[in-house]
């Protein structure tokens, strides 16, 4: 997806644009977004495989 060189640009951008105190923030406010939508993949695929069981049971 993305080189070395293009990563470290980026985070220089970033650094740059919000400086240090506001990149941990983001950091995490980017990890709990991440957790919520993993979260909503696992409960989607739950919900999913119980309504196939439901239909082959009818």
């Amino acid at each position: 997806m993305f080189g070395s060189t293009e990563l470290i640009v980026i985070g220089l951008i970033v650094f740059v644009l919000f400086g240090a105190a506001a990149i941990p923030k983001f950091a995490k406010s980017i990890g709990q977004a991440k957790g919520e939508f993993e979260k909503g993949l696992k409960d989607g695929k739950k919900k999913d495989s119980k309504e196939k069981l439901e239909s082959k049971e009818s």
